[in-house]
């Protein structure tokens, strides 16, 4: 049953709490280019994987944004960095997309270079090291992991990533069941990442240069990109790694919206301390709720689903909606966890 269409009016004085992202992402990609210094870009680029105003929605799990300038197919890493350093050089905006998830893409696209992440060497290293490039999809390695008896990355089945995205995000799940007793992070596998600093400069760098946190490293707060990434994992149990991915992804598909079905960007709201951002939007009553044809999930209510026509507008009235009610009800104010990229109508704060 549809709760509400009505685009919600706020309070003057919440306007601070909204849009808020923790990613270097927001803002970027919103002043027109000259068409003289996208072709400039674009000499630079292998023109078979380079496309000019298409829609980037459909490269996203949210399936929401409007055109990108110009959107590239970068397949190694040496060939990422270089479509930053044309850019860059150009003074055109860029970003990086890998599978999509963890974003929400204006209505009016992205004015710049959009760089779809395709780059997914996977070289195997002896003794349970692996290097893997940045944009190798999470779920190919855990199942060569799995298939050649390496254990440390089955527990992040069914999360849609690239290893790039792993690494940004310092990825996370619960231990294995039944205690599920503590939260396992991807840095507990990381050996060392080569990244093109924001400088332009190649290095490989450790653990303690990333600064791993809870959903966050220094790739949030600085345009370092991850190139590739060597993991180091141990050897494992088939059957015991096996049964770890179908407890995961039964608990998972139990939770969470099939992104097949309902579209969405993931966890809209950063974990408050001690609390779930879902458990406090629920309590408001709000599961079911929508704006347009986003809606907040009857399943999760810190995870917004696109039903069929939704546009970023319909997201960030039904996000501003969900965190006045949170502020008015119990006084926290929810910030999202996903970046805000391109174009919106308003602007973002």
């Amino acid at each position: 049953m549809e709760r509400c269409r009505r685009v919600p009016e706020l309070a003057p004085d919440a306007g601070d709490v909204l849009f808020r992202a923790m990613t270097t992402a927001n803002n970027r990609g919103t002043t027109p280019v000259p068409a003289a210094a996208l072709d400039v870009v674009a000499a630079r680029l292998a023109p078979a994987r380079l496309h000019r105003d298409v829609p980037i929605g459909p490269y996203t799990t949210f399936r929401i944004g409007g055109p990108a300038d110009l959107l590239y197919d970068a397949e190694t890493g040496d060939d990422l960095a270089e479509a930053i350093d044309a850019a860059e050089a150009a003074g055109v905006d860029w970003f990086i997309l890998g599978l999509g998830a963890n974003v929400l893409v204006g209505d009016g696209g992205y004015r710049g270079l959009v760089i779809r992440n395709r780059a997914r060497h996977v070289r195997w290293l002896g003794e349970g090291r692996v290097m893997a490039e940045s944009g190798t999809v999470m779920a190919d390695l855990i199942r060569e992991a799995v298939a050649a008896g390496w254990s440390g990355l089955e527990h992040y089945v069914g999360i849609p990533s690239t290893v790039g995205g792993a690494i940004w995000q310092n990825l996370h799940f619960l231990s294995p069941a039944p205690e599920r007793e503590r939260t396992m992070f991807i840095a507990e596998v990381f050996e060392a990442c080569r990244i093109r600093k924001e400088t332009g400069e190649r290095v490989t760098v450790n653990a303690e240069y990333v600064h791993f946190g809870y959903d966050d490293t220094v790739f949030h707060h600085t345009r370092d990109i991850v190139l590739d990434v060597t993991f180091r994992l141990t050897q494992g149990d088939g059957g015991a790694m096996h049964r770890i991915l179908q407890e995961n992804l039964s608990w998972r598909g139990a939770r969470h919206p099939w992104l097949e079905h309902h579209p969405s960007a993931g966890s809209i709201f950063k974990k408050l301390e001690g609390i779930g951002a879902g458990r406090l939007v629920d309590q408001c009553g709000l599961k079911g709720f929508r704006v347009g044809d986003a809606q907040i999930s009857h399943m999760h209510a810190n995870i917004m689903v696109n039903l069929g026509r939704a546009t970023a507008a319909h997201v960030r009235a039904l996000i501003a909606h969900a965190q006045q009610a949170v502020l008015d009800k119990f006084g926290h104010r929810l910030e999202p966890e996903i970046g805000f990229i391109g174009v919106f109508d308003p602007p973002t704060p």
